[in-house]
């Protein structure tokens, strides 16, 4: 491929960019809205809960092992061929789970769908840099990150409609149509590039193995640690088996020739700390997604459908924020723009810690626009701290390592905040009841027992029966105040991660996007000979 200066972009290359971003959305989304719907597919097909589970866990460590392979796949089959290639695994991994009737097939129909939906968000990020001139980068690195951010956001309406209107099969029937067009799109625009088939016999299978191993462990344990305590024997079993894996997997990479992932990029300052802000993001994106829906479900009571419409406000705070964010870039460096938008992202992480279990849409509004308007700004200018300045060979591996941070980031925030649920909730009830034991009218009100009834009940401990009714009423307000804790959690350790932001110093110059609009294309240079 041409140069960063050299390369012109006409709709040909814009098309061929929103085909990949389009795929790249259908895999994010899909995530979403089958999570959504995990009750739905567990009663039609008869399965346990404990085994409906797996539906999504199979999903998350494929997608996990593809995302740090994009580099070398990308490096085999060119980004046209990867493209073409996983985006049709990808719907026909679809249609296999709309097909599915028992627990079996479905799981493998799901590993297959999150490997080819995992390699999809590193090569859109990493066709950011390799398609685009400098000056059109922004443009488009705002274009993936909106569609990247979005599709969480309005994954719960779209799951929530399909359950309430169709059938569990559309989950994944939906993604056949807009599979298709991407795939006709990518692989008619998308440059063509010699196939390099002869790389795949160089690749070494023990390294790709120890990753396997190494991730799907920690995803496992991940999974497993809340509800089976950390200290358990299976999930020290699991972390053990991660680090062996994961040393060996490392070592491998570092001594060897022609290694799988290229983990020498962490050794450059910037896409390092990139990562590490990459990571924290992953815990406040992925945690805040599941937070909400937790609260509104089983303390307000709220269905799907209802969630899904009360969570848009963040993603219309995000369409709204995008134009603002491409013109700062333009103008302000981007670690000012990093910690703006971090320090933005805690605040609004931050006001949901202060919720009651009569909180509800109104209280949610201006937290939710407090977020999605930080968003863009840590997603765009962290991505050109860790991308914008690597050659083109790198890019591909590092983009997969960038975005694995951030997933990863979402795997063990996830598993933080259900531990905090799971520990924290029982306390929280037992310290309330004894609170009204005491008379405590803060307490009554937070619980929402009238102060007549409190005033009511006898001197000394409050009555078994006047317990029983107070039950559910404190369940909720146990959660809701476990639920703030673990809002409070992640808005901490958003706000610690500014403290990267100063220590990832540009060299002179490539602190700041080159103009979208106000700058002509370069000039066309000789067109370069097509290889086939």
């Amino acid at each position: 491929m041409p140069g960063p200066e050299a390369r012109t972009t006409g709709l040909r290359t814009w098309a061929a960019f929103t085909a990949m971003c389009l795929g790249m959305f259908m895999a994010i989304l899909d995530v979403q809205i089958v999570a959504t719907s995990l009750p739905e597919m567990q009663r039609a097909l008869g399965i346990s809960p404990d085994r409906m589970s797996w539906v999504q866990t199979a999903y998350l460590i494929a997608e996990v092992i593809a995302i740090p392979l994009t580099g070398a796949l990308m490096r085999i089959l060119t980004m046209r061929g990867l493209f073409a290639l996983t985006t049709s695994l990808f719907t026909l991994a679809s249609i296999g789970c709309a097909a599915s009737e028992s627990f079996g097939p479905l799981v493998a129909w799901r590993v297959l769908q999150g490997f080819a939906g995992g390699t999809l968000i590193p090569a859109v990020f990493a066709a950011v840099f390799l398609l685009f001139p400098v000056h059109r980068q922004g443009l488009a690195t705002t274009l993936a990150g909106v569609l990247a951010v979005l599709a969480p956001t309005v994954g719960p309406v779209v799951g929530g409609w399909i359950t309430e209107s169709w059938s569990w099969h559309w989950l994944f029937l939906i993604n056949v149509a807009p599979g298709v067009l991407a795939v006709g799109i990518g692989a008619t625009l998308l440059p063509r590039e010699r196939l390099r088939l002869a790389e795949a016999r160089q690749l070494d299978l023990a390294a790709l193995g120890l990753l396997a191993l190494s991730l799907a462990a920690l995803e496992i344990a991940l999974k497993e640690a809340p509800g089976r305590g950390w200290t358990s024997g299976l999930v020290l079993a699991l972390l053990a088996l991660w680090a062996a894996a994961g040393a060996g997997f490392v070592r491998r990479c570092l001594s060897g020739p022609r290694p799988v992932v290229e983990l020498r990029a962490f050794a450059d300052r910037r896409f390092a700390l990139a990562c590490v802000l990459s990571f924290v993001l992953g815990i406040g994106l992925f945690g805040s997604v599941y937070l909400m829906p937790v609260f509104l479900s089983f303390v307000r009571g709220h269905g799907p459908l209802e969630i899904g419409t009360i969570m848009l406000v963040t993603g219309v705070a995000q369409l709204l924020t995008a134009p603002l964010a491409v013109a700062a870039e333009q103008r302000l460096g981007a670690r000012l723009l990093t910690g703006f938008g971090f320090a933005l992202f805690a605040a609004g992480l931050a006001l949901s810690s202060f919720q009651t279990p009569r909180t509800d849409y109104d209280e949610m509004f201006w937290p939710q626009v407090v977020r999605g308007v930080a968003i863009m700004f840590c997603l765009l200018p962290p991505t050109r701290l860790a991308l914008g300045h690597l050659s083109e060979a790198r890019v591909p591996d590092a983009s997969g390592l960038f975005n694995l941070m951030r997933n990863l980031g979402g795997a063990i925030g996830l598993a933080l905040i259900d531990t905090v649920i799971f520990s924290r909730s029982a306390g929280h009830g037992e310290s309330l009841l004894a609170r009204l034991t005491a008379r405590d009218l803060e307490a009554a009100r937070f619980v929402g027992v009238p102060e007549a009834m409190l005033a009511s009940l006898p001197p000394g401990p409050v009555p078994p029966q006047a317990q029983a009714m107070l039950a559910p009423l404190l369940e909720k307000a146990a959660l809701t105040q476990a639920i703030n804790e673990a809002w409070g959690m992640i808005a901490l350790l958003t706000l610690a991660a500014l403290l990267c932001v100063p220590f990832a110093r540009p060299s002179r110059g490539q602190d700041r996007a080159a103009p979208v609009t106000l700058q002509r294309a370069p000039p066309r240079r000789s067109p370069t000979p097509r290889r086939r």
